[in-house]
Formats: structure tokens, C-alpha cells, sequence
């Protein structure tokens, strides 16, 4: 297991990066979920929905619908995804509680039967996605708030390859949002204290 770098900062008032300290709920998913590696394919597909729907939005404002989206999307159950019909899609355009937009809910069952003809074709979208970082976290040096970039050659590669297989709403940004989002990349500032150490 990776260490975690540490601070002079107490538990009880650590240093954290600049972005979440506005929202208590911003803090929680800093502290317990950003950054950190995941493998599991049910919170990948989560995360792509969640990331999709984020383009041109603040990440707060889908962190505070993040419940109504689970419930509108059977739990974020990807063959459940997949079989959304017309009837449903309509459903969805009248859900207050989630974001109603018509191409990012169609692209979302889009990518779901995506999702599902890549688990069938690597195993899983886990090994999918880890092999754009050779299945280790890239830990970028982050000194201040400027050096956390949009987009990079891994997230333009990714991009690209989901392109061909027919996802939507994967552009480089959208795939590098994702990638920070998972542990793909360790985009902490190096003062945080969910920072993982270089070895």
C-alpha cells in the first residue's frame, strides 16, 4: 500500500487542497474518495455517468444530486443502464433531481452498452482503463493550484480509444476529470494530506 505523505498538520486540521474547502461535502469526497485508486467496475461506470454529466457544471453541483442520480440510474447497475428504452429516457428528461439533459441521458445508455462490450472484451473496464497508466497511479508533483492541468497524453490516448468504440461525452477533459476521480492520476497538491508519497 502506498504511504501517505505527511504533515505538521494535526487530524484534526489537515492540510487539504484548495478546491474542496468551501463545502463540507466537497471535504468528504476530497478525504475519502478523490484520488483514490479504484478497481472496482460498479463505481467505475458510476464515475463515468457522474463525469459525463459534469461537462459544463461545477463537480459540486453533481456531487449534490449524486443520490437522485443513483436512484435514476438503477443504482448505477450498468446492464440496467444498458436497457433503458425510449419510455425511460423520457422518464428521466422530467427528473428534477438529475441533470435534464436529452444527448448526456441518451449517452449514458450509450456508454452503459459500451462499458458492457468492453468488460466482455478485457475482463473488465477496470483493466480497460488502468492500462492507459500501466496499471499504476500516476503521482504528478502539484506545487500550487496552477500545475493541475485540464488534459494530458494519457487522457487524449483514452479519449480517443473510447471515441472509436462509440462512447459520448468522453472528451480529454471529460477523461482526465475521470482519471484524477479514480486514482488513475494523484492530483493532490503535495501539502495535502491525502498526497501519496513517491517512492
Amino acid at each position: 500500500m502506498p504511504e501517505i505523505a505527511k504533515t505538521k498538520e494535526s487530524a484534526k486540521n489537515p492540510i487539504r487542497c484548495h478546491w474542496c474547502l468551501n463545502d463540507p461535502l466537497y471535504i468528504k469526497y476530497h478525504d475519502e474518495e478523490w484520488g483514490q485508486p479504484v478497481h472496482d467496475d460498479k463505481k467505475l461506470f458510476e464515475f463515468l455517468i457522474l463525469e459525463s454529466f459534469q461537462a459544463g457544471l461545477s463537480w459540486l453541483t453533481i456531487l449534490k444530486k449524486r443520490e437522485n442520480f443513483r436512484q435514476a440510474f438503477a443504482g448505477f447497475e450498468v446492464k440496467k443502464v444498458a436497457q433503458f428504452d425510449e419510455q425511460k429516457i423520457q422518464t428521466l428528461m422530467l427528473d428534477a433531481g438529475i441533470i435534464r439533459n436529452q444527448l448526456k441521458i441518451r449517452a449514458a445508455v450509450n456508454n452503459a452498452q459500451r462499458f458492457i462490450e468492453i468488460q466482455k472484451e478485457f475482463g473488465s473496464f477496470s483493466n480497460y482503463v488502468w492500462q492507459f497508466v500501466g496499471n499504476k497511479p500516476q503521482i504528478n508533483a502539484i506545487v500550487k493550484p496552477g500545475d493541475i492541468k485540464p488534459t494530458s497524453a494519457i487522457s487524449d490516448a483514452m479519449s480517443k480509444d473510447m471515441g472509436k468504440r462509440g462512447f459520448k461525452f468522453r472528451g480529454s477533459t471529460i477523461c482526465y476529470a475521470f482519471m484524477q476521480a479514480m486514482g488513475l492520476v494523484d492530483d493532490h497538491l503535495n501539502t495535502c494530506h491525502k498526497k501519496t508519497k513517491r517512492r
